[in-house]
């Protein structure tokens, strides 16, 4: 019993660091990642704030992924744990890269920002527009939660084994009473529900007939 009880316990915290991860990367995405200074055509300056929808918009359905994720690892089988960790793994792979991305070039991360406010378009005319960055710590959050979205995809890889099963409580099966072959109280045995006969019922029904009352 003890150790059913870890085995739940073990699968509890990893869905729940699956879910604390996606959480903490939709956060940051709503946030503003770059302050930039632009140059404008009259000669004037502006300072845009670049969120995450700007900066990484692809963050949005990686930790939307990451909730699914969470979801599908309540009923799933083993082998297609060993799928979602490997899934998960990507997803923080993906979620860093697009994180990195902003912060290695926080000019072209601003380039939708900056085109709408001034109307520059192109990448050479962007960068030449915007004259200073400042780099937020959001961006950097949405790389640690990408951290923790590879080391619990392959924890969950690891321990895969060690999770209990998907639950067989809604299995649709009924008792039927079976005599014992050697005159002993009868045994009562699992069988399935059979199948009505939907044909044969649309035919008492064409003859004026009640299916339902036998």
């Amino acid at each position: 019993m003890a150790e059913r009880m870890s085995a739940r316990r073990l699968k509890l915290v990893f869905i729940l660091s699956v879910l604390a991860a996606s959480s903490l990367a939709m956060l940051a995405w709503t946030q503003v990642w770059v302050q930039a200074e632009v140059g404008l055509p009259d000669a004037g300056t502006q300072v845009l704030e670049i969120d995450g929808a700007i900066a990484a918009p692809a963050l949005t359905a990686l930790a939307l992924s990451g909730f699914a994720l969470a979801a599908a690892l309540t009923i799933a089988g083993r082998l297609i744990r060993i799928v979602l960790g490997a899934l998960e793994v990507l997803l923080g792979f993906s979620v860093f890269l697009a994180a990195f991305l902003a912060v290695r070039d926080p000019a072209d991360a601003s380039a939708a920002a900056v085109t709408a406010a001034t109307g520059i378009a192109g990448h050479e005319s962007i960068q030449l527009s915007v004259l200073g960055t400042v780099i937020t710590p959001w961006p950097f959050v949405a790389m640690g939660a990408a951290i923790v979205m590879v080391g619990v995809g392959v924890a969950i890889i690891v321990t895969s084994g060690r999770w209990p099963g998907p639950t067989r409580k809604y299995q649709a099966v009924r008792f039927e009473q079976v005599a014992s072959p050697h005159g002993a109280q009868p045994l009562a045995t699992p069988t399935e529900p059979a199948a009505s006969d939907s044909v044969g019922d649309w035919d008492d029904l064409s003859r004026g007939d009640d299916p339902t009352v036998r």
